[in-house]
């Protein structure tokens, strides 16, 4: 997909299609709709605060990729369309209609294969998984791509133009029209007859499925544009995702997002769970309850003891000032009822 930065850096001249000027602010215009919608109107609502943070790393993602494909020449995928135009193997066509309607339709059949590759190869889904594991999902999640992912698309587009001998101003509207669906199926809005249309195109519903944190479900609805090709080859799912991103934890900023594409993430400290000192004496004093058959008499005994033994356990020989004595005694006669009734259970 070529950025929007790179639909406005040229100027074209087409004798027979709409001017790049134009397709570049209708993708623009498209942006700003989708994004007023999914404000106004979301599938899924999200805190703020968290959805601030993926535009705001999704949008510099963006700006970065736009400069660095400018330094390597984002044009070459255009040049070499007018270059190779008579002489690929399109050029055996008489109409250009089925010239139009036969490079799209590989172009979009490219971006599914290669879709389906990031996800079938860890090579190449260590470069995809930046892609993935934005937990909020939302228009500008569009723009989440690797760098090394977008160099490899476009090296990918670039031999299917020289074989196929792709005219420019079909690579011209073919990206147009894919970078206007992709914000689509990103975008967090359903809407009525969505299920209908997606058996033809790919819809939010559909891809959000695609970015279920579930590998079985995440692993579908591969397509840029068309549904065809999930359909045709089986990998369409209709299914609801409960959570969205990848498993574990992850980088959410710019810099250690693109380290986390290269296999590099910075240490994270573990998490520290409280620890819960009633629920572990009443279970030490439940199983030494049990060892005596649940006998009434020693109830007290086996608090004390268990209360011993787990303070020892937890902090060592050190003399722990107990600030809950209270607490602790609440719950002590809560599990004096529970061991009587536990008594009456088994007598009947």
């Amino acid at each position: 997909m070529l950025s929007l930065t790179t639909l406005l850096e040229f100027n074209f001249r087409w004798p027979t299609m709409v001017p790049g000027e134009v397709l570049a602010l209708t993708t623009l215009m498209v942006f700003a709709i989708l994004a007023t919608l999914e404000f106004h109107a979301p599938r899924e609502k999200r805190p703020k605060k968290h959805l601030r943070q993926s535009y705001k790393t999704n949008i510099s993602l963006f700006f970065v990729n736009s400069i660095a494909m400018s330094l390597v020449s984002a044009s070459t995928l255009l040049v070499l369309a007018e270059r190779y135009s008579g002489k690929g193997l399109l050029n055996t066509l008489s109409s250009p209609a089925w010239k139009a309607v036969l490079s799209f339709l590989m172009l979009d059949l490219l971006m599914y294969l290669w879709h389906k590759a990031s996800h079938s190869f860890d090579c190449l889904w260590m470069f995809h998984k930046v892609h993935h594991n934005d937990p909020y999902l939302n228009i500008t999640t569009s723009f989440r791509i690797h760098f090394l992912e977008l160099v490899i698309t476009n090296f990918l587009k670039a031999l299917l133009i020289i074989l196929l001998g792709i005219e420019e101003a079909m690579v011209l509207t073919s990206e147009a029209i894919m970078t206007l669906f992709i914000m689509f199926h990103h975008t967090n809005i359903s809407f009525k007859g969505e299920k209908l249309l997606g058996h033809f195109i790919i819809v939010p519903s559909l891809h959000r499925t695609h970015h279920s944190t579930q590998r079985c479900e995440h692993d579908s609805n591969y397509g840029a544009v068309l549904s065809l090709w999930d359909r045709l080859f089986g990998t369409l799912a209709e299914l609801k995702a409960a959570e969205i991103g990848i498993k574990g934890n992850s980088p959410q900023d710019l810099v250690n997002l693109i380290k986390f594409g290269f296999g590099f993430t910075l240490p994270t400290p573990p998490s520290v769970q409280p620890i819960n000192l009633d629920a572990m004496i009443a279970e030490a004093a439940y199983y030494k309850a049990e060892k005596r058959g649940f006998y009434p008499g020693n109830e007290i005994r086996d608090w004390l003891e268990a209360k011993r033994e787990i303070i020892t356990l937890v902090y060592g020989d050190k003399s722990v000032k107990n600030n809950s004595t209270r607490k602790h005694q609440c719950n002590y006669f809560k599990f004096i009822n529970f061991n009587m009734n536990h008594t009456r259970i088994q007598d009947f």
